[in-house]
C-alpha cells in the first residue's frame, strides 16, 4: 500500500510539473489574474460553477474572493452559482439539469462579469450552456478544464486546460491554479492600488 500512496503522490507532482513546464498556460493564468483584477476595479463580480468535485472546488474559490485569502480586507464579489439549493433543484426538477447556470447567468450576469467554470473534462453541458449565455451577455469566460479543453475550449475566452486525463490529478492542479489567481487579484487589488 505504502507503493500504492507514493505512486498516486507522483503523479499528482508530475502533472503539476506539466504545468510548471507550460509557458503557454501559465501565461494565461497570468491573463486571467489580470483580467480579474480589472474586473473587479470595474465594479463587476466574477461567478462560479461546477459539478460535484468541481462544485465544491467552484465554491472553495468563490469564498477565497468573498472572504479573504492572505489579506485581511474587504470582501470582493464572486460567488458560485449552485449554493442556492431551492434554485437549483427547482430549476432541475421544473426544466433540466442542462440550464441550471444558463437560466442564473441570464438573469444576473452583466456585461464585464466573468463567468469560472471548472469541468475535468470539459464536456458538462450545463456549463457549456452556462458559457454560450454568458457571451451572449457580454461576460468574459474563463474554463478550467483537462487536457482536451472538451466542449468548452470553443466557448472559452481563457481555456486552463490541465495536462492530464485523470479527473483527481486535474483537479488538484485546478485548486492549485484557482489558489494562485486568488493569491495574485488579492495581491494586485488592495496593494497595487485601485
Amino acid at each position: 500500500m505504502l507503493a500504492k500512496i507514493k505512486d498516486i503522490v507522483s503523479a499528482s507532482i508530475d502533472v503539476k510539473q506539466q504545468v510548471l513546464a507550460d509557458e503557454g498556460l501559465l501565461k494565461t493564468i497570468e491573463a486571467v489574474t489580470h483580467m480579474i483584477t480589472q474586473a473587479f476595479r470595474n465594479g463587476n463580480k466574477v461567478l462560479f460553477c461546477g459539478n460535484g468535485g468541481s462544485a465544491a472546488d467552484a465554491q472553495h474559490l468563490a469564498a477565497e474572493f468573498s472572504g479573504r485569502f492572505y489579506i485581511d480586507r474587504d470582501a470582493l464579489p464572486a460567488e458560485a452559482l449552485h449554493v442556492n439549493t431551492s434554485y437549483l433543484t427547482a430549476v432541475a426538477n421544473d426544466y433540466s439539469y442542462d440550464v441550471i447556470y444558463a437560466r442564473l447567468i441570464k438573469g444576473t450576469g452583466n456585461k464585464g462579469d466573468i463567468l469560472v467554470g471548472l469541468s475535468t473534462s470539459g464536456n458538462s453541458k450545463n456549463i457549456v450552456l452556462a458559457f454560450e449565455q454568458a457571451k451572449a451577455n457580454g461576460m468574459i469566460t474563463v474554463g478550467f478544464t483537462g487536457a482536451t479543453g472538451g466542449k468548452m475550449k470553443a466557448v472559452s475566452d481563457y481555456l486552463v486546460n490541465v495536462p492530464s486525463a485523470d479527473t483527481p490529478r486535474i483537479q488538484e492542479s485546478h485548486i492549485l491554479l484557482g489558489h494562485i489567481v486568488c493569491q495574485l487579484v488579492e495581491e494586485q487589488y488592495f496593494t497595487s492600488g485601485k
